[in-house]
């Protein structure tokens, strides 16, 4: 039987550098393909070294800034115990006294629990043990399940369930079973922010006044001034970021699915078409379900006072609002 020949054999051998020429041109162009349109490729490729600095350095990043935030939080304390209790109350009354202790302890104690669940309580990673496989998508950076509202944490390299955001404060992504401590630390920092900057409002006006006095009194007057300008900023920014993520639970929406929902909002009115977001249960509904209450007794036993209850669902299922 006469043997074959391949067909590119049959090519003269022109053709044939011809053709390897157009294939190591073709295997070098896709190199850089990019299914984006735009020269966006190139600037990226062009950040690519940045992109590797942040990698090595946002591992030691995290722990540092939570370093940071506890050594703020106890200098605060401290000039509080120091300086400005023991001046304020003997000029209170014995009820005054009272409410004053019970206040700032109560934020104190809020701030404390707050951070450090924030800190400590992983935001939840889905598993392939909990998950049927047929009826959710794989991550195609970590291969993991991606139930509803699951998305791909980039500083982690995980997917977080109901992730909201990664916070380098807290060295930890705002997940499903930590996001209602990242939100309390902040509304109860603020709140401690506010009443330490009026408490200490009078004593700091006349540390300003007599910034040149004697130098252990001098010394007094610039911890006073330190705390009052470091809580006056931090309660106006920690405010605004508390009152933006109130907007998002009253919603039902978390930071990364408000970004994707407004680009579904632009698609849909494209099309003449409503966006509609299905996880929405009302205002109230969408509270009671971020914190955790099933009755009114738990708006105090989980809301007053600080509790480490779980959330009420598993982060898998979700229900549709009505």
């Amino acid at each position: 039987m006469p043997k074959t020949k391949m067909a590119g054999s049959l090519l003269p051998p022109i053709s044939r550098l011809q053709r390897w020429f157009a294939y190591c041109k073709l295997c070098f162009l896709s190199l850089f393909y990019s299914a984006n349109p735009g020269d966006d490729w190139l600037l990226e490729f062009m950040f690519q070294p940045v992109y590797h600095l942040v990698e090595l350095v946002v591992p030691w990043a995290g722990p540092v800034f939570v370093g940071l935030v506890c050594c703020l939080l106890s200098s605060v304390v401290l000039i509080m115990y120091l300086c400005v209790l023991p001046t304020v109350l003997p000029t209170l009354g014995m009820p005054a006294r009272c409410v004053h202790l019970l206040l700032a302890h109560w934020l104190l104690v809020h701030v404390v629990f707050n951070f450090k669940h924030a800190v400590c309580v992983p935001p939840g990673t889905p598993s392939w043990a909990v998950v049927d496989r047929s009826k959710v998508s794989t991550c195609k950076k970590c291969f993991s399940p991606r139930p509803p509202r699951t998305h791909h944490c980039s500083v982690c390299n995980r997917c977080v369930l109901t992730m909201d955001h990664h916070c380098y404060w807290m060295n930890n992504c705002v997940g499903h079973f930590n996001h209602r401590y990242f939100f309390s630390f902040c509304t109860f920092t603020s709140l401690g922010c506010v009443y330490c900057c009026v408490t200490s409002a009078p004593l700091a006006t006349e540390a300003y006044a007599a910034q040149k006095a004697a130098t252990e009194q001098g010394h007094r007057n610039g911890l006073l001034l330190y705390m009052w300008v470091l809580c006056g900023g931090v309660s106006v920014l920690l405010t605004a970021l508390t009152l933006w993520h109130m907007r998002l639970v009253t919603r039902g929406v978390t930071s990364v699915e408000r970004l994707q929902n407004r680009q579904n909002q632009k698609e849909l009115r494209n099309k003449d078409q409503c966006f509609r977001n299905v996880y929405d249960h009302g205002a109230l509904e969408n509270w009671k379900r971020f914190l955790g209450v099933r009755c009114r007794r738990d708006w105090l036993c989980r809301v007053a006072l600080p509790s480490s209850h779980p959330p009420l669902n598993d982060g898998y299922v979700w229900s549709s609002g009505s």
